[in-house]
């Protein structure tokens, strides 16, 4: 190829990249959620990137290994990792003797999946998670702390009103298996996950063709469809007069967290038990949640999760129950940018342009943001040499808030004409004074 021969610059489909004003109120809701999970005690985790193969895929199968991307690199079959929960039951067991226990950590990273790309679905992405690993056992309570982090993280988001959804497996397995179906409860359960998706007579036709009865069919979705307060759907459940032992377990779970939730200072219109709250992945054995925008429902579940029994036991014979949950943090960012909810405000996060008239005064200016950069305030500098039109035009572009103007007469004074870029006040401001100006 000739040096005149150039390449189109691109990317792969299912690849995010943004404009630095989009990436700075990425950065805002990322910030965001890191800060709550460490106001809740939780300790951050970065796992590698790839893993072993061998490793990474102990508990994989059917359409997740199909997306691994898996490659040769020597001798070493390796892989990126597809989620974060893998990696931390990796790390668990091998860290075991150095962690104490319950063991609460948090990570923010990127997972890579081979999907087929298509509008909001993503090959690279971030996902937030946070889960509480014990050792043999983990209180209830914990199932509790989960959606009061959510409420939190959601709060602080401020995208409008939202619900967390919440439910038990335990309240399902034992209702499933008390009609008769025990040896079907993994195919009921990703069938019923599905009735937003598909709708009540496509549910139907799939539990048929599982061999649940028609009749029984239409009891588990009679069942499921009940609506009411949290203190009546737990009512409803007792009066059931089922004497399954797992689906009375998972009642008094259920009504044992919406109890502590209110502890917790959750707001009761802020959570609701929803018993068509399945979360179709086989290893969630107790309490599950997903939580919705309240005025964005296309958007589906932006947080979800549930306790686990055993989080290693492809590595480990050491019980290790949890409970977690993951935010989708990319594709948040993008259905909320869709739905125009995600503001900016310019590429820039200084709160003050330094712009020196000339470059007989690009010393005072450097001085002049070194003071206010001091204080603890983010400044630039305008360098170029050009015109103070295209100095002030480049100010209001980036959206600064402020542009500290230096002439010959402010270099020789030691202050700067401080300019307001949203009033277009401006007053003389000395160097020393500055950065309280501006703060």
């Amino acid at each position: 190829m000739s040096k005149n021969d150039k390449v189109q610059p691109r990317i792969l489909p299912g690849f995010m990249e943004l404009l630095p004003e989009e990436q700075i109120a990425f950065n805002r809701m990322f910030d965001t959620i890191r800060r709550v999970y460490e106001r809740y005690g939780f300790l951050p985790l970065d796992t590698a990137t790839i893993e072993l193969s061998d490793v990474l895929l102990a508990k994989a199968g059917g359409e997740t290994e199909k997306q691994i991307y898996r490659f040769q690199k020597g001798d070493n079959d390796l892989s990126l990792r597809f989620d974060l929960t893998v990696p931390l039951a990796r790390y668990v067991a091998q860290h075991a003797g150095e962690l104490t226990f319950p063991f609460k950590r948090y990570q923010m990273s990127k997972v890579f999946r081979g999907e087929r790309p298509q509008k909001g679905r993503f090959r690279e992405f971030y996902q937030c998670d946070i889960d509480v690993i014990g050792s043999e056992t983990l209180d209830i309570v914990y199932d509790a702390e989960m959606p009061a982090v959510i409420y939190n993280v959601f709060k602080e988001l401020a995208f409008g009103a939202f619900t967390i959804r919440m439910n038990n497996r335990k309240v399902l397995n034992g209702y499933f298996a008390e009609l008769g179906y025990s040896d079907k409860i993994g195919d009921i359960l990703r069938t019923i996950d599905k009735l937003e998706k598909i709708g009540r007579d496509a549910v139907m036709e799939e539990l048929e063709k599982f061999e649940v009865a028609k009749a029984d069919a239409e009891k588990i979705l009679s069942f499921l469809s009940f609506r009411g307060t949290n203190d009546e759907t737990i009512a409803v459940l007792r009066a059931q007069g089922i004497a399954n032992e797992t689906y009375n377990q998972g009642v008094e779970e259920l009504a044992t967290v919406v109890s502590y939730l209110r502890l917790f200072g959750v707001e009761e219109s802020a959570f609701i038990i929803d018993l068509t709250i399945a979360r179709g992945l086989d290893y969630y054995t107790g309490t599950v949640f997903e939580t919705m925008l309240n005025d964005y429902p296309s958007m589906g579940s932006v947080c979800s999760g549930g306790r686990y029994d055993n989080l290693a036991e492809y590595y480990t014979d050491q019980k290790l129950p949890g409970i977690g949950i993951s935010i989708g943090l990319t594709r948040l960012f993008f259905q909320l940018r869709e739905n125009g909810l995600i503001t900016t405000n310019g590429a820039c996060l200084a709160r003050c342009l330094v712009i020196p008239m000339g470059e007989g005064q690009l010393g005072s200016a450097l001085t002049a943001a070194s003071a206010i950069r001091g204080a603890g305030i983010p400044a630039d500098v305008y360098c170029q040499n050009k015109g103070m039109k295209q100095k002030m035009k480049y100010a209001a572009k980036i959206g600064v808030p402020f542009a500290a103007i230096i002439g010959e007469d402010e270099a020789a004074s030691g202050t700067v004409m401080l300019k307001d870029m949203a009033t277009g006040e401006q007053r003389a401001v000395s160097v020393s004074e500055l950065a309280d100006a501006v703060r």
